[in-house]
């Protein structure tokens, strides 16, 4: 016989596994935005891009400034989408570490020691959005979910040499 907290837990429990895809799908559409603007910035304004990693060091900043332009569109359009989510979020999260590692450097190096200097750079959000993508996926309410669900069912469906004949 469960006990009153068992149940009480149970149901917790089920309320917040119903809240998982929608959730997804909300960090999914908002950061995908996100990133979709800011790629489409980088790439009407390249020539600011490219001054930009060139201050900071970065080699080949002209086609650093390019490529970075095109993953961040391109990864937020497939974020929006929930299409390959969790390769766009490896590709994203590895986008934005390296965004702190060259523009944010003394944030990320402060992680421990003054949280907020690291919460507070702008890589942060953008790096913490990829990362949740990247480790629990697109959801159910993803065209990733979408596929998976047909695989499923296409797997399950019997083949014609398997019915029974009657």
């Amino acid at each position: 016989m469960k006990t009153l907290i068992e149940s009480g837990y149970a149901m917790l429990s089920s309320a917040a596994n119903a809240l998982q895809s929608p959730f997804l799908l909300f960090v999914r559409l908002y950061w995908g935005w996100q990133f979709i603007q800011t790629g489409w910035g980088k790439v009407n304004n390249i020539e600011k891009v490219t001054n930009y990693f060139t201050q900071l060091g970065i080699p080949l900043p002209g086609m650093t400034a390019h490529f970075v332009a095109g993953v961040e569109l391109i990864g937020g359009i497939l974020l929006v989408l929930g299409l390959a989510s969790r390769l766009t979020g490896l590709v994203l999260t590895v986008n934005m570490l390296v965004a702190y590692i060259t523009a944010d450097r003394e944030a990320l190096l402060s992680i421990f020691s003054d949280p907020d200097k690291f919460t507070a750079a702008t890589p942060y959000t953008f790096f913490f959005a990829s990362l949740i993508i990247l480790i629990f996926g697109a959801g159910k309410l993803s065209l990733d979910g979408l596929f998976t669900t047909k695989r499923q069912s296409h797997r399950r469906a019997p083949t014609p040499d398997a019915v029974p004949v009657v």
